[in-house]
């Protein structure tokens, strides 16, 4: 029974923190604010090797799988196939942060959060180099 009341306490301890980041994601993708920062990102997105295209999903990607999926379904021919090997290759780093410490009680995530945007950001870079090899 013990458990089981951890269990609830975790479960209600995470809820305002799920609730606040998927409130924002939408907030943000039907806005429009991801579609306006997709010009300003292009410079660097093409120095970095990846279609401009696919900038509201490389944004969306470390919030919300589920957003970026959705922005991910609106692409097509290589510009979709990166988007579908970015999906792949990286992670919902906010959210795997926030459930995960949130549920070990931790508060200070020191190098946690630098570090798994950094793998993403390597994701994302993998992702365009590899579907221009094998598909371009």
């Amino acid at each position: 029974l013990a458990g089981a009341q951890d269990g609830l306490r975790l479960m209600f301890s995470l809820i305002p923190t799920l609730i606040l980041m998927l409130t924002a994601v939408t907030m943000l993708r039907r806005s429009g604010f991801f579609e306006l920062l997709t010009p300003v990102f292009a410079p660097v997105f093409r120095l970095l090797g990846m279609p401009p295209e696919v900038a509201p999903l490389v944004l969306i990607r470390p919030l919300s799988g589920s957003a970026a999926l959705a922005v991910g379904t609106d692409l097509d021919s290589v510009i979709g196939r990166t988007a579908a090997v970015m999906l792949g290759s990286s992670e919902t780093t906010f959210y795997t942060i926030s459930v995960y410490f949130g549920a070990a009680g931790v508060k200070k995530t020191r190098y946690a959060l630098p570090a798994a945007l950094i793998a993403d950001l390597t994701g994302f870079c993998m992702a365009a180099l590899s579907v221009r090899v094998f598909f371009g």
